[in-house]
């Protein structure tokens, strides 16, 4: 009778469902997803490329903690985002970048990105792709200094800038309007110039099936990232080809890379199924405008950052109904707050 008495009563805010992923779970399988491009652009490029890699993630290690420890707040280098962060900065990145550069956008994405309006969670961009940025806004020249592919062309991990034989990428023959000298099989494999983590785009569709499989990310904004570009590429292709038009923008530059690794952002991306349609098809549209009518040839990561920018409004008109609501209580309900505020403005 007097069991209840050795009960112990939990108070908590919601929500009490406990899920055995955290995120170091689901950070590490975004990781193990991509290895296969860094494996890739370690083949094209050399070691440095896997040295960039990192400096990068250990500079975005670094300036977390020394933020946390300068605020006196919790350290979450655990939790492995700065790693993530760190990884998919320099992907976005060419080889030749200096080290002392990277940094700076390692600095950039984690002070003045994420940990300054809270850290995990509360940022409203994507870190790597506000770095990207900041770093093609400072440092244009060295962003845009693309090493040729290639066993004899690797730069060598302390090389500069200098020592890079450098040459065109597809995209920058396809801003042009003309179609890019490089095989569909090369765009599709990654023997082409270009970021160390955009250039193999086989690399990055396993890396992207992968996380869907685990259930990290949903389908909905690839599907309608890609499917939008595609579209849009195969209707107006510049008098080329349709179809080889259509699929060497979808093989070229940061568009794999960014629609399963930085467009999924869980923070960054609406959570409603019909926003992550929205934000997808939004993604695509001004991905195209961009590279065709932009002043760089690639769009892929303004575009994100623009429609990060477009989460809240999306959130906000996508959001479902509360359970047992139909839209004619909502409605009703509308009225009825929207009289009984003019009622007492008119008091």
């Amino acid at each position: 009778m007097n069991d209840y008495k050795d009960l112990k009563l939990t108070v908590a805010s919601s929500p009490h469902v406990n899920s055995p992923v955290g995120t170091r779970a689901l950070m590490l399988d975004v990781l193990i997803a991509l290895v296969p491009a860094l494996c890739v652009g370690v083949y094209v490029f050399g070691p440095r490329a896997l040295a960039l890699t990192v400096v990068s993630v250990i500079g975005c290690e670094v300036f977390e903690w020394l933020y946390r420890f300068l605020l006196k707040k919790p350290q979450t280098g655990g939790d492995l985002s700065a790693a993530v962060t760190g990884v998919l900065l320099a992907f976005v990145c060419p080889v030749s970048l200096p080290y002392w550069t990277i940094l700076i956008g390692d600095f950039f994405a984690m002070f003045l990105v994420k940990q300054i309006f809270g850290g995990l969670g509360k940022n409203f961009l994507n870190p790597a792709l506000a770095g990207r940025a900041f770093l093609m806004l400072s440092y244009a020249g060295l962003m845009s200094n693309w090493v040729k592919p290639g066993l004899n062309n690797w730069l060598g991990v302390t090389g500069s800038t200098a020592d890079a034989i450098t040459a065109a990428t597809p995209l920058a023959a396809m801003h042009t309007g003309a179609m890019p000298t490089a095989e569909l099989t090369d765009l599709f494999i990654g023997t082409v110039g270009g970021c160390i983590g955009e250039v193999s785009a086989v690399a990055l569709l396993f890396g992207g099936v992968y996380l869907i499989v685990r259930g990290v990310i949903s389908p909905r904004i690839p599907v309608t990232f890609l499917g939008t570009v595609a579209l849009l590429t195969v209707i107006f292709s510049q008098g080329n080809p349709n179809v080889e038009w259509m699929l060497s923008q979808l093989l070229s530059g940061g568009l794999m890379l960014g629609a399963f690794f930085m467009a999924t952002d869980y923070v960054t991306s609406p959570c409603t199924p019909k926003g992550e349609i929205i934000f997808g098809v939004g993604c695509g549209l001004l991905t195209v405008f961009i590279r065709y009518f932009g002043g760089f040839p690639e769009g892929v990561s303004y575009a994100i950052l623009l429609m990060n920018i477009c989460v809240p409004i999306i959130e906000k008109y996508t959001h479902p109904s509360r359970f047992g609501l139909s839209k004619a209580d909502i409605k009703a309900a509308k009225a009825a707050a929207k009289a009984a505020k003019k009622g007492g403005e008119t008091a």
